[in-house]
Formats: structure tokens, C-alpha cells, sequence
């Protein structure tokens, strides 16, 4: 009897949890200028398990950036409800329900805004963000195609080449579970129930592209000449990341960490190769006293990337009055400026220090040869 009576508040429970009443809204995410109201509709699902009435309050985790939002009431026979919100100042705040019975579902009954000072400042953004996600994708080829037209990669720091593929293959591994893997998608919400998905297409199509971009130039290694193997800081590089990420693979399956750490380790050890990277191949100049073989294309079109990828966070961080977004993780910031200035010096090792001058002849040898070519021609 007792095992009975135990399963019947099983399945009570069960039907109870199943047919509560749940408040939802199918678009979390609200963009407005100040100054500007918009309006979400919030939907009611089994509404009529409500005895009579059920007050509705909201909650805001920054409320100097929209104006307050009156209460309301909703009843046994409402299917949805409509909440306006005003911006106030440029910034972001989550916008959520509450009410005074805990039986109420309100997982997805919240509104991420963001308050915004200028549209023409937020599609001057959207802009500069195609622009430099172009050029960073093209920089891949013109040391693709300089390598083709010399049939040899001396020049080329083997080192680099490594490192930026498994770079971009560790945090291709990073793209690519956080995006497809649903395990690793419902730990990340677990964590961060209000969050909203960090990584996105767009994202896992540039690492694949990357991956198979960089793929090419490390096979490319293998076919044309090359004067130069893989250093000892390269080896060693490769040896302790790649260890360290067995390592963590090992801790997920004895289930001492869960993918989605293992995930951004990934990330990690893809911020270390990006901040050493570069240096063999400035030190490789340096000592050849020569940027030959080392595409200047791609240094331009990194650089542009670049460039244009710092400009682009001071201007969504003024726009949204964000400036946490860069000083409050330097990491994104710093990298990029990293980058930035490698490519500086690249740039000046190839038009200033190194320059080769003895490639372009003397505008004046021609026109003086003509001339005493005429001479001659009146002597005779």
C-alpha cells in the first residue's frame, strides 16, 4: 500500500509540474534607441490552473536604463500579455517576471535589453564589422598565392604556420561544440540561464574556412622549398598544449570536468597561440634581413581586420555605454592590439628596414641611355 500510495504522489506531482501554468515570451532580445518604447508580448500557457487572479511584478538588474514597469494582473482566462518598455540611458539590463507563487514556470519570461544612443552609430557598426570579417578571411591568400608563384616557402616561418593552424583548429573545437553539440549548449544555459548563445554561424563558417585556409598553406611546406623545419620552441609549444588538452579530455571522461570546460581550454590555449605566434616570423626577418616570401598582402589585410575589429568595440561600447566590454576584459582587447602591432612592425620591416631598393632600376638609366644613343646617331 505504502509503494502504491507513494507512486500516486509521483504521478500527482508529474501532472501538477506538467499543466502549471507557464509565462513565456518567444523573443527575448529588445534594441531600442533612447527615447525610443517598445512593446513584447508575454504568452500564458494553461492559464485557466490559476484559481482566480495572479499579480505580475517585474524586476530590472539595471534600472537606469529603461523607465519603470508597471505592475499588472492577469486572471484565469488570459492568453498573453503586453509589456512596454522605454529606454532611458544607452546600456543593457534583464527585464524579469516575478510573481508571489512559486508554481509559476517563468524560465523564459525575461527580456534582454539593450538601449542604444544612435541607429546610424549601430549600422556604422554592423558595417565595420562585415568589413573587417572580409578582410580578415581574404588574408589567408595572398600568401596562398605568393607561395604558388614562387614554387618555394623559404621566407615563410614554418613555426608560424604551425602554430596559426592549430590555433584555429583548437578554437574551431571551441565554434563548433558550443554551437552544434547540445550537451555542451545545455551546460552553458545551465550556468548562464539568462545568457544568449556565444557563439554563432557566422563564427563556426570563418573557423572552418581558417582551418582549410591555413591547412593549405601548412601543406603547401610539404610540396615547395623550404630552407627551415620546426624549432624547439615551436615542438615544445605544440607538446605542452597538446598534453594539457589530453590531459582535460581524460578529466571529461573520468568525469572530472564537463565539455564545456574542456571547450574553453580550447579557447585558452588559442589566446596563447595568438599572443606568440608572430614572433618567429619577425624574428626570421630580422635575421634574414629580408621579409621575402613573407606575403605583405597579408600583413595589409590583417592589419585592416584588425584595425577596423578595435574600432568597432570603442564604437559598441559608446553606443551601449559599455566600456566594461573592453576594459573590463582585456583579453579580446589585447590580442587585438597585439596583433596590430606585429603587423606594424611587419610592415616596417618590409617598407623601411628591409626594403629592397635593388629590385627597381634607375628612372633615369633609360633616358640616358636614349640620349647618347641620339648623340651617336648626330656623330655620325
Amino acid at each position: 500500500m505504502l509503494n502504491l500510495f507513494l507512486c500516486f504522489l509521483g504521478i500527482t506531482a508529474f501532472i501538477k509540474s506538467y499543466y502549471c501554468t507557464e509565462i513565456y515570451t518567444e523573443s527575448q532580445d529588445v534594441s531600442i534607441v533612447i527615447g525610443e518604447t517598445a512593446v513584447s508580448t508575454f504568452h500564458v500557457r494553461e492559464p485557466d490552473t490559476l484559481n482566480e487572479s495572479l499579480p505580475i511584478y517585474f524586476t530590472s538588474d539595471n534600472p537606469d536604463v529603461i523607465t519603470e514597469v508597471s505592475n499588472i494582473t492577469i486572471f484565469n482566462d488570459t492568453d498573453f500579455f503586453n509589456v512596454v518598455v522605454t529606454g532611458k540611458a544607452a546600456g543593457h539590463t534583464t527585464l524579469e517576471v516575478i510573481t508571489d507563487i512559486k508554481d509559476i514556470d517563468l524560465r523564459e519570461a525575461f527580456l534582454r535589453v539593450t538601449v542604444i544612443r544612435s541607429y546610424d552609430l549601430w549600422i556604422v557598426c554592423l558595417i565595420v564589422g562585415w568589413v573587417y570579417f572580409a578582410a580578415w578571411s581574404l588574408s589567408f591568400y595572398p600568401q596562398i598565392v605568393e607561395n604558388y608563384q614562387r614554387k618555394s616557402v623559404v621566407g615563410l616561418s614554418l613555426d608560424l604556420v604551425v602554430l596559426n593552424f592549430w590555433g584555429h583548429t583548437v578554437y574551431g573545437l571551441f565554434n563548433f561544440g558550443l554551437y552544434w553539440i547540445p550537451q555542451v549548449k545545455r551546460e552553458y544555459f545551465n550556468i548562464h540561464p539568462l545568457g544568449v548563445q556565444p557563439v554563432q554561424l557566422n563564427d563556426c563558417m570563418f573557423s572552418l574556412h581558417a582551418i582549410v585556409a591555413a591547412g593549405f598553406t601548412f601543406a603547401q611546406c610539404f610540396v615547395y622549398e623550404r630552407t627551415e623545419g620546426l624549432s624547439v620552441f615551436a615542438w615544445t609549444f605544440l607538446g605542452v598544449t597538446v598534453t594539457f588538452l589530453s590531459g582535460c579530455v581524460s578529466a571529461v571522461l573520468l568525469d572530472w570536468m564537463s565539455w564545456l570546460t574542456f571547450l574553453y581550454q580550447c579557447s585558452y590555449v588559442k589566446l596563447a597561440v595568438t599572443s606568440t605566434k608572430y614572433v618567429p616570423q619577425a624574428f626570421l626577418n630580422y635575421k634574414r634581413k629580408s621579409t621575402e616570401g613573407w606575403s605583405i598582402g597579408n600583413v595589409l589585410l590583417d592589419f585592416t581586420g584588425g584595425l577596423l575589429s578595435i574600432m568597432q568595440m570603442f564604437f559598441l561600447a559608446y553606443n551601449n555605454d559599455d566600456w566594461d566590454s573592453i576594459f573590463g576584459d582585456p583579453t579580446k582587447f589585447g590580442l587585438g592590439a597585439v596583433s596590430v602591432l606585429f603587423d606594424i612592425l611587419f610592415i616596417l620591416q618590409h617598407y623601411v628596414w628591409y626594403r629592397r631598393d635593388n629590385d627597381y632600376e634607375p628612372v633615369g638609366q633609360p633616358v640616358q641611355e636614349d640620349e647618347e644613343e641620339e648623340s651617336n646617331e648626330i656623330e655620325t
